[in-house]
């Protein structure tokens, strides 16, 4: 706590239970092109095949609450970043803290001890690992949900060969209550606990290196980087608690950027814009696809001359889906004018 982090809990390293779970999802194909978590799955059900000799597995979280936001009150030609990553990115905030406490970790266990540290970089089944640690427990919309976090939070690990007393599991309390499943604007939440990440709309906009499916981009309205539908429709964030590390590590300018000025960025001034951030992983050409989808989705006849421009970029990428927006202002501009024309008698 004297780190930053707003909560601790321990675990065993013995595997997760819900390993079977994990690989019939793989095998599903619900992980989309995240080929990483079928690469390294061997590990993920066992934390010894991260650690030999691994006996516990200290679970961390880091509010990023920071109050209520207005990104559903967007005015025309805005968009909508998902809240974790308004901030400098989280792995460079809390790579040091998590470097000290394994420091710390080695001095009390002498040389014989070994440690290591991640954030959400490592092949673990974390939030399993952290509801058997009492973190929080997995909701129905399958991410960790703390009762005095909410769901405003980031997870990060240590796995060591020291013994650590464990803490008592967290049980799922979400009770009837499907408020995520209902928000999910793509109908990724196919049922409790049962995500498709194909069709989540942070795989879409983060992961999803190639153009995102057609018929998806109308559910993806203006948000041009992750989704917190489903986080924010959970009724424990009403005990959520602003953490006070993250609050110093707050980006201005990205709670709701306007999209015309995001589609204008060439590479330099993308770098620039989005520097220590994690959207600066998904690069000019990820980001400005989504820019794009969201002009397509929300956007009027004035954001038509830099859509067009877009459609001439170096990036093929973005050039394609700023042809689909353009034809999609065209269209609603079109029907616009149709039902605006007077009936004759």
């Amino acid at each position: 706590m004297e780190l930053g982090f707003d909560d601790c809990r321990v675990t065993t390293a013995s595997p997760p239970e819900t390993a079977a779970k994990f690989q019939s999802w793989l095998a599903a194909g619900c992980h989309g092109t995240m080929g990483y978590l079928e690469r390294n799955a061997f590990k993920r059900i066992d934390p010894h095949e991260v650690l030999r000799g691994a006996q516990s597995v200290i679970t961390l979280a880091t509010s990023y609450f920071r109050g209520e936001s207005r990104t559903n009150f967007t005015r025309a030609a805005e968009g909508i970043i998902a809240r974790y990553a308004q901030f400098t990115d989280y792995h460079d905030v809390l790579a040091g803290r998590l470097k000290q406490l394994t420091n710390f970790l080695s001095e009390i266990g002498g040389r014989e001890a070994k440690s290591l540290w991640y954030v959400d970089t490592g092949p673990l089944l974390e939030r399993d690992l952290a509801q058997r640690a009492g973190l929080g427990f997995i909701g129905k919309h399958t991410n960790l949900i703390s009762r005095k976090l909410g769901n405003w939070f980031f997870i990060s690990e240590i796995l060591t060969t020291l013994q650590i007393e464990p803490d008592r599991p967290e049980k799922n309390r979400c009770g009837t209550c499907t408020r995520c499943i209902s928000a999910c604007p793509t109908g990724a939440i196919e049922g409790p606990f049962q995500l498709d990440a194909r069709k989540c709309i942070s795989y879409l906009t983060i992961e999803l290196k190639g153009p995102i499916p057609a018929e998806l981009r109308p559910s993806i309205g203006n948000r041009i980087y992750g989704c917190d539908d489903c986080l924010a429709a959970c009724p424990w964030n009403k005990f959520a608690q602003a953490g006070k590390l993250m609050q110093r590590h707050r980006r201005e300018g990205l709670e709701n950027p306007n999209l015309i000025e995001l589609l204008s960025l060439d590479d330099a001034g993308f770098k620039n814009r989005f520097a220590g951030t994690p959207m600066l992983r998904t690069k000019r050409r990820g980001v400005l696809r989504n820019v794009c989808v969201a002009l397509g989705n929300t956007g009027d006849e004035t954001a038509i001359p830099a859509l067009e421009r877009a459609a001439r970029d170096h990036e093929p990428l973005i050039a394609e889906h700023a042809v689909w927006a353009i034809e999609r202002i065209k269209l609603r501009t079109k029907e616009k004018e149709i039902t605006a024309l007077p009936l004759t008698p």
